[in-house]
């Protein structure tokens, strides 16, 4: 599961990183403990190149009959995506990708869950591999996503057995290739992310609370 998470580097670095023409047209701020519900950036590949905008975190379907379903689709799993009937279209046509520089898990300790934070050794920002629709119902749209998630490698599983499907750059460019439709060789990339390229640290039980959406989370207790 993929739940929480941050996206805090600076503006300049996540344009160059994922190549965006549009970026200084979009508010943002930086966020350091991001959660379900809540209005994300994501990235599609249009005719012009790769462009940002906001979606809301919770897929919802544009066929459902209630948007609330939405908060029960924040995650896809990669094993399955080309078999739910949510996710088997979307994976041919739908594919974006949602920057981010760590997420979270909590370990269980007795009575007790510690927050970890997973981040990449180069402190550099990533892409999770998503999925996004458009959900329209008396003239209202929800334009929302979900983070698909694959087994844990080594750096998480001793804190939890699945994680968020972290994209290469070279997979990146695969996912967003509206070109590619094989679904075999699009779920070939969703695979967990090398453990050697990663590490992990205990942060603040601050991270509990969506409300608390501050620097200090990321510190290392």
């Amino acid at each position: 599961m993929c739940g929480r998470y941050s996206l805090f580097a600076p503006r300049e670095d996540l344009a160059a990183r994922f190549e965006l023409m549009d970026f200084e047209e979009i508010e943002w701020v930086e966020r350091y403990n991001i959660a379900p519900s809540q209005n994300v950036l994501a990235i599609i590949r249009s005719s012009a190149g790769n462009k940002i905008g906001m979606l809301k975190w919770g897929l919802v379907p544009s066929w459902a009959k209630d948007p609330k379903i939405g908060y029960k689709m924040i995650n896809a799993r990669a094993e399955t995506i080309d078999q739910k009937p949510s996710f088997k279209t979307l994976l041919k046509r739908r594919r974006c990708i949602i920057p981010s520089d760590g997420f979270y898990e909590w370990k269980k300790a007795g009575t007790q869950k510690i927050p970890f934070r997973f981040q990449l050794q180069s402190k550099e920002p990533f892409a999770f591999a998503g999925l996004w629709d458009r959900f329209e119902d008396n003239g209202a749209t929800i334009h929302s996503c979900t983070i698909i998630t694959t087994e844990a490698n080594s750096v998480v599983k001793d804190v939890h057995d699945r994680m968020p499907v972290i994209l290469t750059k070279e997979a990146s460019e695969a996912w967003l290739d509206r070109s590619i439709n094989d679904e075999r060789y699009l779920k070939s990339l969703l695979v967990p992310f090398p453990a050697e390229e990663m590490e992990t640290y205990s942060v603040s039980p601050l991270v509990n609370s969506p409300k608390n959406d501050v620097r200090e989370i990321v510190n290392s207790l």
